[in-house]
């Protein structure tokens, strides 16, 4: 299915978002992919946020040799706010984004619309490549959209595992009309921490027919993983994408009592994950945040017990009665002990295959 640009004026099929900040080295690899498209009805908007590099005469070079690029120059403010004009900008019917340090596979946007519009539905969502140039060059599979939902059209509120899974908004293709009637937007905070999360939930929290795809639509590339963690100031980042999606849900009664203890089971996973991967000295101030947060999920009677594995309700109760006494238990042998449960918890339930099953799952999302 090969689609030429529009030449009468009319709005293309696809609006592409491009964040782009300071990604010289990576950015022509990923607008090249974009070119090679087997769908070619599309606008790729390469939203420059301030950068510093070479960034913006590389996009300048593909605006010169092919009209469907556009460049949006801002000044340097973020991703949140770098993705909010994106949006603002969009034209297309359906929207997508592209990471500029990723790439696409030539029938990347071929596959979504097509699952889009064939099935009719609000977002269409599909997999991914982790991908490493060095040391050498190899992929591996990443299935953010699980093997019993795919090929399927599921409406996440019945079909709830697409909450829990890798917030990975690029992977996905979305309309246009659907992100606008229902708010949809990220949260403006500095840099590039974390404002998936939030996107990713209310998209999950509005959408009631979503297109589910197996293949593989990009590269996720894993050479450039910048890290916020030792930086006091995005220490508690995840914490503003939470306030946010509290927000969100205000607004929405009926969603907010279907998703809320979705919500509040996804608020711990995210915030246990903060906190191993920030700095020592960081950990203590996160794990009194964490105590608090959902100290207050617990109290609203967001917070269903159930829907978390026995580890991890034994670790909250300890972080709610006392989150330093949890930090000092962590830094000593019982998360060694805590691994031996789990490994202990999942042969019971599921047997060795359902073990090796976690484990990947688990390995799969360190390393994304």
């Amino acid at each position: 299915m090969t689609h030429v640009p529009k030449t009468n004026g009319a709005s293309p099929t696809v609006s592409l978002l491009i964040p782009v900040y300071n990604v010289e080295r990576y950015l022509a690899h990923c607008l090249d992919s974009v070119c090679a498209q087997s769908f070619g009805d599309f606008e790729a908007l390469c939203i420059n946020d301030g950068s510093t590099d070479g960034s913006r005469a590389v996009v300048e070079d593909y605006v010169a040799r092919d009209a469907r690029f556009r460049l949006v120059d801002k000044p340097n403010s973020g991703y949140g706010a770098t993705m909010n004009r994106g949006l603002s900008e969009a034209q297309g019917m359906y929207v997508a984004i592209l990471e500029s340090d990723d790439f696409f596979e030539p029938d990347a946007l071929e596959l979504l619309v097509g699952a889009a519009s064939h099935n009719n539905t609000e977002v269409a969502k599909a997999n991914f490549w982790l991908y490493w140039s060095k040391p050498r060059e190899r992929r591996e599979l990443f299935e953010v959209v699980p093997p019993a939902l795919a090929g399927r059209v599921v409406d996440p509120w019945e079909d709830t595992l697409m909450f829990y899974e890798k917030p990975s908004i690029w992977s996905g293709l979305y309309r246009r009309d659907f992100i606008a009637q229902n708010g949809i937007a990220f949260t403006e905070t500095p840099g590039a921490s974390f404002q998936d999360a939030g996107f990713h939930f209310k998209v999950w929290a509005s959408a009631r027919r979503v297109a589910c795809i197996a293949e593989p639509v990009l590269s996720y590339r894993q050479d450039n993983l910048s890290s916020s963690v030792n930086s006091p100031g995005k220490a508690f980042c995840v914490c503003d994408e939470y306030e946010a999606i509290d927000a969100f849900l205000e607004g929405r009664p009926e969603a907010k009592a279907a998703l809320a203890p979705i919500k509040a089971k996804m608020r711990y996973d995210s915030y246990r994950w903060n906190y191993e991967r920030l700095a020592p000295e960081l950990r203590p101030s996160f794990v009194e945040r964490f105590s608090q947060d959902l100290a207050k999920e617990a109290a609203d009677g967001s917070l269903d017990w159930g829907l978390l594995e026995p580890w991890k309700r034994d670790d909250l109760r300890l972080i709610l009665d006392d989150p330093l006494a949890f930090h000092e238990q962590h830094k000593t042998g019982a998360r060694r002990e805590n691994v031996v449960r789990k490994t202990l918890h999942y042969l019971r339930r599921h047997g060795v295959g359902g073990l090796a099953h976690a484990a990947r799952r688990r390995l799969r999302h360190m390393r994304g």
